[in-house]
C-alpha cells in the first residue's frame, strides 16, 4: 500500500492520503492495511467500523469523545461528500491542550484524518448526502460517551456553519465547554 502521511501542529494528528488509481472505470484505492499503517506510527488495533449519512450540509457532529478505558482511536474518511473534519486534544498534561487540528476530507480528495486517543472528534458536512465512515479502535460504551461543545468560544474553531445553522442533534447542544470537561 503506497500512503502518504503528513504531519499536523499536533503530535499523533495525521493526515493520510492512500494511494489512488483512476481509469475510465473509476478508481480504486487500498484505504487501510495494517502494516502500511504500523510503518507510518499508527499500530492501534481497530475493533469496530462506524458509518454516518448526514443529509444536509451544515450537520454537526460532536465534539465526541470516550473516557478510559473505553477511549477510541479513531481513522475518519468520506466517502460520499465533503466534511471539515475537526479534532481538539482534551489530554490536560498536553502542551497542545485545546487546541484542534481541523481537515477536510472528502470522497473527491480520499484524505483520512487518524485521531489518536486523547482528543475529542466532530465534523461539519459542507455537501449534501454526505457518508462518513471511520474505524475505531474500542468499543463503543453509553457509560464512558462524553463531548464537548462543538461551538466553544474558547476552542476558536472556523467552521463552516454559523451556530444558529447548525444541524445538530439535542445530545451535541447539550455538550459541556471544554473547561468543564472531565476526560
Amino acid at each position: 500500500m503506497s500512503l502518504q502521511v503528513e504531519r499536523t501542529a499536533i503530535d499523533g494528528v495525521l493526515v493520510l492520503t492512500p494511494a489512488r488509481h483512476e481509469d475510465e472505470r473509476g478508481v480504486f484505492a487500498e484505504t487501510y492495511s495494517a502494516p502500511a499503517f504500523a510503518a507510518a506510527g499508527i499500530a492501534c488495533a481497530f475493533v469496530q467500523d462506524n458509518q454516518s449519512l448526514s443529509r444536509r450540509a451544515g450537520t454537526v457532529r460532536g465534539l465526541h469523545y470516550q473516557s478510559p478505558p473505553f477511549a477510541q482511536a479513531k481513522l475518519v474518511r468520506v466517502a460520499q461528500g465533503s466534511i471539515h473534519d475537526v479534532a481538539v486534544d482534551i489530554r490536560r498534561a498536553s502542551p497542545t491542550f485545546g487546541r484542534f487540528v481541523a481537515v477536510e476530507l472528502s470522497a473527491a480528495n480520499g484524505r483520512q484524518l487518524f485521531v489518536p486517543e486523547g482528543f475529542a472528534h466532530g465534523f461539519c458536512t459542507t455537501e449534501d448526502s454526505t457518508l462518513v465512515l471511520y474505524k475505531v479502535s474500542a468499543p463503543y460504551s453509553r457509560a464512558h460517551d462524553r463531548g464537548v461543545l462543538w461551538s466553544d468560544p474558547a476552542l476558536g474553531i472556523p467552521w463552516p456553519v454559523k451556530p444558529d445553522a447548525a444541524i445538530l442533534s439535542d445530545k451535541d447542544r447539550r455538550h459541556p465547554l471544554l473547561a468543564d470537561i472531565q476526560a
